[in-house]
């Protein structure tokens, strides 16, 4: 055998070894990802794709036998249903909306700060109420909304609020829902957005700074698109979480002595058929309401802000 022919051998045997070394670890690879993936599965079947097709029975059934849509035109005709369509809706809008703007403008300025102690120490503070629970955010955010004792009772005096009571009125509490809601969840938005914001290539901002755009210029023309598969997935999130209202105008609800009505949200609607009318069938049908409205508009934001496209 001549020498190249004897190179050409070993060269062939070292490519399949490392081919097959290659395909050894992308079976590892995908045993560990199995293995990681398994137990989330196994939670997802047990607690949502099993509860929602059951829930989807419930719905459609009365007493085990088929009534089709009864069931939903018995929650239409329900004197507490739209009003609670109408209390989650004006939540939504004005929540996703705040979110939206502040979130991407916090961002933008923390991602701005060329301290990199001061810029660590900003997203922890922001991040800090996103570590309460629910249920404690609005126990904090009870004594924040008294006048008598809170920090900032001066400016809700400003409002006319002389009383927790007064700062819970029906027609004030979507905005103020929308402010307990973005105090304890922004703060984890802004930590994905900022890390966004460093997935884009220095070269196109350094690029646009070399042609004079200044910084507002970039943020408008280059960050912020470069973003929106981010803001549409935050979007999408929060609306799902925003359908799901309950458990802060319940315990307002408790706090108000009955000024937030205990039939506020359609999550609180749906707990007064199943535990308190014992009617779980129109429960079910709310929910699901909910998760189609809430399935509907994800995919429409889905498309809409690109968010599987390739780059």
């Amino acid at each position: 055998m001549t020498t190249l022919d004897q190179s050409t051998a070993r060269s062939t045997t070292s490519g399949r070894k490392a081919k097959g070394q290659r395909h050894s670890i992308e079976r590892a690879q995908g045993r560990m990802g199995t293995a990681f993936v398994s137990l989330y599965t196994l939670f997802l079947l047990a607690f949502g794709v099993l509860p929602a097709l059951y829930a989807i029975y419930l719905a459609f059934t009365k007493k085990g036998a088929f009534v089709g849509i009864d069931n939903f035109l018995k929650v239409f005709k329900d004197y507490r249903f739209w009003p609670a369509v109408e209390h989650v809706g004006i939540f939504l809008v004005v929540w996703l909306i705040m979110l939206v703007i502040l979130v991407v403008l916090l961002s933008l300025l923390v991602h701005s700060i060329g301290i990199r102690w001061l810029s660590t120490g900003t997203r922890f503070l922001f991040y800090i109420p996103g570590a309460l629970a629910g249920a404690s955010s609005v126990m904090l955010w009870l004594f924040v909304l008294d006048p008598t004792v809170s920090p900032v009772g001066f400016l809700l005096r400003a409002f006319g609020s002389t009383s927790l009571v007064d700062a819970v009125q029906v027609d004030r509490l979507p905005f103020v829902l929308a402010v307990i809601a973005f105090w304890t969840g922004a703060g984890g938005w802004i930590v994905v957005m900022y890390g966004a914001l460093n997935n884009i290539p220095k070269d196109v901002i350094e690029a646009a700074r070399v042609d004079g755009a200044r910084p507002i210029r970039i943020a408008w023309s280059i960050q912020i698109p470069l973003m929106r598969k981010w803001i549409a997935y935050m979007v999408i999130m929060s609306f799902a979480g925003g359908t799901q209202l309950f458990v802060e105008p319940r315990v307002l609800s408790q706090a108000s002595r009955g000024v937030v009505g205990q039939d506020y949200s359609l999550n609180q609607l749906a707990f007064l058929y199943a535990f308190k009318q014992s009617d779980f069938n129109g429960s079910a049908a709310i929910s699901l309401m909910l998760l189609a409205v809430a399935l509907g508009l994800s995919v429409y934001f889905v498309f809409k802000g690109g968010l599987f496209e390739r780059v």
